[in-house]
This record gives C-alpha cells, sequence and structure tokens, in this order.
C-alpha cells in the first residue's frame, strides 16, 4: 500500500472464532484494515494475532448487547484507522438453542435477544453515520434457522428472524448512502473438511458441507462495488439444505 493511501475499513463482531474470524481473515487478506470485536477478550487477542498484520489489524473486547461498549468499540475504529466502511453483524448466541420453550427462562430469552438482534441494532446506530460518510455497507449474519426453524430453538429463530426483518427495514432507511444485506448461513464446518463423512457431503444437494471461507468470500462480495446495486437481500448459504427439508417435509 503506497504511503498516505487509506485502508478500507471493516468491524467485525463475533471475530474470535467460527465464520467472523473467517471473515476477518479474508477481509484482511483482501485489503482490508480490521478490527476484531468479540466478548472473549483473550480468543480475539489471539485471533488478531494469527492474523500477522499489526498494522491492520485491531482486536477489542466488547459485549455488542451494552450501548456504552459498542459505543468503546466505534471510536476504537475511528481512533485508530480514521474512517469505517463496512460492519459486519455476526456476534450470536446459541446457549439457549435446545431449550423447550416451558423450560426457557426469560434471563435466557434476553441474552440472545440481546446479542443476536439486540447486537445487530446497537451497531448499526452507532456506525451509520460514519458508513454515511464513506457510503459504507452493512452485512448481517443470520442463520438459516430463521427460515426452517428446528425444535426447541424459539430464542434462537426469533432472533435470527428479527435480523432477517432489521435487515430490509434498514435498507429501505439507509440507501442509497449505505447498503445493507444479509448472510443466513446453515451448517458450516470450520474444521477439516476430510473429517466429514462422505455421507455429509452427499446430502447436500451442492455436494459439499460449506465452510467460513464461503461465507467470507461471499460477505466481501456484498462490501464491494460489484455488488453495487443489491440491497436489502438475504442470502442463503447452504448447500441447498433448507430447500430440500422444505420439499421434504
Amino acid at each position: 500500500m503506497a504511503q498516505g493511501e487509506r485502508r478500507t475499513v471493516a468491524l467485525v463482531t463475533g471475530a474470535a472464532r467460527g465464520i467472523g474470524r473467517g471473515i476477518a481473515q479474508r477481509l484482511v487478506a483482501g485489503g482490508y484494515a480490521v478490527l476484531l470485536a468479540d466478548i472473549d477478550g483473550a480468543a480475539v487477542a489471539e485471533a488478531a494475532a494469527a492474523l500477522g498484520a499489526p498494522d491492520a489489524v485491531l482486536a477489542v473486547e466488547a459485549d455488542v448487547a451494552d450501548e456504552r461498549s459498542v459505543q468503546g468499540v466505534i471510536a476504537r475504529a475511528l481512533a485508530r484507522f480514521g474512517r469505517l466502511d463496512l460492519l459486519v453483524n455476526n456476534a450470536a448466541l446459541a446457549r439457549a438453542h435446545a431449550a423447550p420453550v416451558h423450560e426457557l427462562t426469560l434471563a435466557e430469552w434476553n441474552s440472545v435477544i440481546g446479542t443476536n438482534l439486540t447486537g445487530v441494532f446497537l451497531c448499526s446506530k452507532h456506525a451509520v453515520p460514519h458508513l454515511k460518510e464513506s457510503r459504507g455497507s452493512i452485512v448481517n449474519i443470520s442463520s438459516t434457522r430463521a427460515l426452517q426453524s428446528e425444535p426447541d430453538t424459539e430464542a434462537y429463530s426469533a432472533s435470527k428472524g428479527g435480523v432477517l426483518a432489521l435487515t430490509h427495514a434498514l435498507a429501505m432507511s439507509l440507501g442509497p448512502e449505505i447498503r445493507v444485506n444479509c448472510v443466513s448461513p446453515g451448517w458450516i464446518h470450520n474444521g477439516d473438511e476430510a473429517e466429514l463423512r462422505p455421507l455429509d457431503h452427499r446430502q447436500h444437494p451442492a455436494g459439499r458441507v460449506g465452510r467460513a471461507a464461503d461465507i467470507a468470500e461471499l460477505v466481501v462480495y456484498l462490501a464491494s462495488p460489484r455488488a453495487g446495486f443489491i440491497t436489502g437481500q438475504n442470502f442463503v448459504v447452504d448447500g441447498g439444505m433448507t430447500r430440500k427439508m422444505i420439499y421434504e417435509e
């Protein structure tokens, strides 16, 4: 990068592991400066160090469900990099994912909704003024559970369904300065694909299980000028399994 040239800057929440970490890695490889935010401070610091680009990466411990914490993250991004061009809302909580509704406590419900949905609202709220300056974009990470739920996933499914609705509403409110889109992954394998059974591949219409890298490539595309005509959309990345399950019922 030439001296004085300003990097495109991204904030990725839930960046310590899995999809968020994969997105951060791909953005750095593509020349972005990236602020990695996660509630697990030690894990996000390790993830940032592993990227090997200290001039382009900053790790911050943050709780996206806490407004003051979110304000602090945005302030850190601006203080370090001077601008914000892309917000990737990836932070998610699924601890109550398998609790029957009559056993689900209000505290568990609020915790899931707070991180998965309120966190998207808070990060968007405080990023929007800066994204408008750069005519940037927002990419929300939802889940196929918002479209085709499973038993005992009320809190998780409701929160991710809310992310879809919020995506559509934000796109209508913030355009044309800011484009807002959503990616809904299904089962994403974060380990060695060689460990998967052949059946895990055969059951997918696309022929293989998704990876964090697949989600990352889509996020980079949606943030780029090549996707300048795309806003308010939801992209399902699950190898065709959600549609297959619907038709087989």
